[in-house]
């Protein structure tokens, strides 16, 4: 699929032209815009509220990957794994926020950082917010020297002709259901989404308070776009977008009941574009299956520097790239709440295997449990006024596989992991997650031993305590039902 030169492109051609051949190939800069919970909603995928010219013209421009999925459905697990372009599993970061008590997490001795990877080639590496003034958010599960990863939070402090690697953190749907941050997205945009335009999921019912949450995520989404706009401009005003790959992509998807925490597509089906005129192919769209393990491999790809042997990210572009047959992804404990799920897509097929089939899908988490949505969803069901699949959610037990034909069913609403028709499906599925536990090392396959737990659950009640004692107080609860589900082997 391809789209012709935009004026914005040719005008970049003209500003910053490229020819690296004349340059003896100077390496290329490197660019990752990584948004927090945010699923694909952006205009060039179809979402008609959505008003994001600026990331629809760097999909128009640049590759569309149009099946990317995250690793991990929460924000410090898929960012493990990003900077390290490996399974968040294979290096012991697959606990949301863990490690940051009295015990820590160390990667593996062979394991380094993209970042790292990148300055020992000659690249000045930066992490910013979204207004490039302060540090951006890392999140990363293991122990770590910041000053290792990042020489400051501006590209423009490089020395003259040095390359750059920048990231940009964005907040994305986190700017909703928190007052301030949502009182910036009012005043940034012209037009706020209506609550009656809005066109919910088949699994979510059709409530105001609901309405309202996801127009606020559509306006998060919208402001979002005004971000990577500002980000774009800044660069190109410093003259930085010369000879530069631009990623655009987001953690995992919308913090929702069946987003955000979940292997739903609506958790780990993201946004993935890559842009550079004279780097990448323009105007493109690839459908083949893209693990975001693999952004780091390409970026070094594209840097010019050899993927190492221990890397499980895979180049994307040229005769390198290795396109997958499958892809996995894993949720394991978030917050409190402990959890193990694993999901393989494979063609049009979603398989998810439920490790703790005896617990519901919404186990307490203070978190989760603190969102305007989640009081509305168990109202609803608890009276009855819930249909069968805004009910799926909600139920006090799970089936230990779940089989989705995403071709026919794209909701993920029609479990066809009984029908005996799929039988030889299920088998093949369930035969690739269980290859790729042990081929990938996915330390997941033991339980977190309890005094790492405990560990990562004094540092969390201790600032529970000094924000709120009512939320120390529900954190303490969820903490002793864990450990008595545990002790029952539920």
């Amino acid at each position: 699929m391809k789209h012709p030169l935009s004026l914005f492109s040719a005008l970049c051609a003209l500003a910053f032209p490229v020819d690296r051949a004349a340059a003896a190939d100077p390496p290329p800069n490197i660019v990752w815009i990584v948004v927090d919970d945010m699923s694909c909603h952006f205009g060039y995928q179809g979402e008609p509220l959505a008003r994001t010219p600026h990331v629809d013209r760097l999909a128009k421009e640049g590759v569309v990957f149009a099946r990317a999925y995250a690793t991990a459905p929460v924000c410090s697990a898929f960012r493990t794994a990003m900077i390290t372009s490996m399974w968040q599993t294979a290096v012991g970061g697959h606990h949301h926020r863990s490690g940051r008590g009295e015990l820590k997490i160390t990667l593996p001795a062979k394991v380094k950082t993209i970042p790292e990877l990148l300055r020992e080639a000659g690249y000045f590496t930066t992490i910013a917010d979204a207004g490039g003034e302060r540090k951006g958010k890392q999140d990363y599960n293991f122990a770590y020297d910041e000053s290792a990863l990042y020489d400051g939070i501006d590209p423009a402090q490089r020395a003259e002709g040095q390359p750059f690697f920048a990231q940009y953190q964005l907040r994305g749907g986190k700017l909703r259901n928190v007052e301030k941050s949502y009182e910036e997205v009012r005043a940034g945009l012209e037009t706020l989404v209506d609550p009656n335009a809005v066109k919910l999921p088949p699994y979510y019912p059709d409530h105001p308070v609901i309405r309202e949450d996801w127009a606020q995520y559509l306006d998060s989404v919208n402001y979002t776009d005004v971000e990577v706009g500002r980000i774009l401009g800044r660069l190109r005003e410093q003259g930085l977008l010369r000879n530069t790959a631009v990623f655009f992509l987001t953690d995992h998807g919308i913090s929702h009941a069946r987003g955000k925490q979940f292997l739903y597509e609506e958790g780990i089906h993201i946004p993935f574009v890559v842009w550079g005129p004279g780097l990448v192919p323009g105007g493109t769209v690839r459908d083949d299956l893209v693990a975001l393990i693999d952004l780091g491999a390409a970026s070094l790809q594209l840097a010019g520097i050899a993927v190492p042997d221990w890397m499980q990210g895979r180049p994307l572009f040229g005769p390198d790239a290795r396109p997958r047959d499958f892809v996995v992804s894993a949720r394991d404990r978030c917050d409190e709440t402990v959890d193990r799920i694993r999901c393989v897509r494979a063609g049009d097929f979603k398989y998810i295997r439920n490790d703790f089939p005896n617990r519901p899908y919404l186990q307490p988490n203070r978190y989760k449990d603190a969102k305007p949505f989640m009081p509305v969803l168990r109202e609803l069901f608890a009276v009855g006024k819930l249909d069968a699949a805004q009910s799926l959610q909600l139920a006090e037990t799970r089936p230990e596989e779940e089989l989705y034909d995403l071709a026919s069913d794209p909701w993920e609403i029609h479990n066809l992991a009984a029908d005996p028709a799929r039988r030889e499906r299920l088998a093949e599925m369930r035969s690739l997650l269980a290859n790729w536990e042990l081929d990938s090392d996915d330390r997941g396959r033991f339980p977190e031993s309890e005094a790492m737990y405990d560990s990562d659950m004094a540092l969390y009640l201790n600032q529970g305590k000094k924000k709120d004692p009512a939320a120390k107080a529900e954190l303490e609860a969820n903490i002793a039902l864990m450990k008595r589900w545990r002790a029952e082997g539920r």
